[in-house]
């Protein structure tokens, strides 16, 4: 009878072990990488001239997002900044919404 569960118990140990074993290598190469990344990322700052902002925009916003495109794609030049006006698209997000709406019956 005990030979089951010393052999049950011996299983779990190991895989004790093994998740442990698991979960210390994946620290090891997220903190590697990630001293990698930001080796790189400190060399690779971006120089260049200022994109053409339209009026109203406040500055912090164009920071904010050159900062956003840097982090997610690199070094990448914002060609033009603009508020943006009712398109397809808005056309499209309103059709969509009143599509699922309740009919309006008469009532008799």
């Amino acid at each position: 009878m005990n030979n089951p569960v010393l052999f049950s118990l011996q299983i779990y140990g190991i895989s004790i072990v093994i998740a442990m074993l698991v979960a210390v290598l994946i620290k090891v190469m997220v903190s590697v990488t990630g001293r990698l990344e930001r080796s790189t990322a400190a060399k690779t700052v971006p120089h260049g001239e200022v994109c053409p902002v339209a009026e109203g925009i406040p500055d912090e916003d164009v920071a904010a997002l050159s900062a956003a495109i840097f982090a997610a794609i690199g070094a990448h030049h914002i060609l033009h900044i603009s508020p943006t006006h009712r398109t397809w698209s808005s056309h499209g997000r309103t059709a969509q919404h009143t599509s699922h709406a309740v009919l309006q019956r008469p009532q008799h």
